[in-house]
């Protein structure tokens, strides 16, 4: 199951939620297809408070829909453990409920593709804003080692990778085999010919899932940490504005005290 492939409707779901930076991000190695003209660019934003305004926006969007992802995992993963019970006790499993399980594995793939768009896009907004912004480049946040979301976020991405393909190999396939919706159907079809095949390719469904139930936990909790620092970084900057702004207004804004007539002006020490 490759993990860096996005189906077309996971790369638009990922777009759309991120429209601030997703028309001036360059697809990740290996991600099918572009994101070009559907997103606002940065420099078509009329302020930085808009851009930060349509950051945040976006940051929560996405921060809504790992949780949903994650617990659409986890009812994966409690269905496929039905399925796995279903099978010791009958020889084989149905092809109508094979389908279901069919149906279940595709959608676990969705999953693994919609998180690691959310890591890309989420990345590229931390690399994004540290470019535009010194400010917000100078923000510490409470990561280790003083890494940056961007780093954290490839690194998380590089293991969930790495896990998957961890849990194929150990049980004799391959990432090719389910690199895309078609060859994952071509795979499950020949495992469905035997109840060893049917059987192996549950427990191996359920090891993913459960997997992507403890890393989009992870996800969930960087896209919240960097939503922190993004809310801590703009009201930092609006408190610097509002306190200049006050001081400009104080100071034309001041009373203009005439001078009595008939006094001298005449410089003082």
């Amino acid at each position: 199951m490759q993990i860096s492939l996005l189906t077309t409707t996971d790369r638009r779901c990922t777009v759309a939620m991120l429209a601030v930076v997703a028309a001036m991000a360059l697809p990740a190695p290996g991600m099918a297809g572009g994101v070009t003209g559907e997103a606002t660019e940065f420099t078509q934003l009329a302020n930085n408070a808009e851009l930060v305004s349509l950051v945040g926006k976006s940051a929560e969007q996405v921060n809504n829909q790992v949780t949903q992802i994650n617990q659409l995992a986890e009812q994966i993963q409690n269905q496929l453990k039905i399925y796995e019970n279903m099978l010791q006790n009958t020889a084989q499993l149905p092809d109508h409920v094979w389908g279901q399980v069919e149906s279940d594995l595709n959608r676990l793939q969705s999953i693994v593709g919609q998180g690691q768009g959310i890591a890309f896009s989420m990345g590229n907004i931390d690399d994004q804003l540290k470019q535009r912004f010194e400010s917000y480049a100078e923000m510490k946040s409470n990561l280790p080692t003083n890494a940056s979301f961007s780093t954290t976020y490839q690194s998380w991405s590089d293991t969930n990778r790495d896990t998957i393909a961890g849990t194929l190999k150990a049980a004799n396939l391959t990432a090719e085999q389910f690199s895309s919706e078609e060859s994952t159907m071509s795979s499950l079809r020949s495992m469905s010919e035997s109840a060893d095949g049917q059987m192996k390719a549950l427990q191996v469904g359920h090891e993913i899932a459960a997997q992507q139930v403890a890393q989009l936990e992870k996800l969930r909790g960087l896209v919240s940490q960097q939503m922190t620092m993004m809310g801590t970084w703009y009201q930092s900057e609006q408190a610097g504005k509002d306190l200049a702004q006050a001081r400009r207004e104080k100071f034309f804004n001041a009373e203009v005290k005439s001078i009595p007539e008939g006094q001298k002006m005449e410089p003082r020490w």
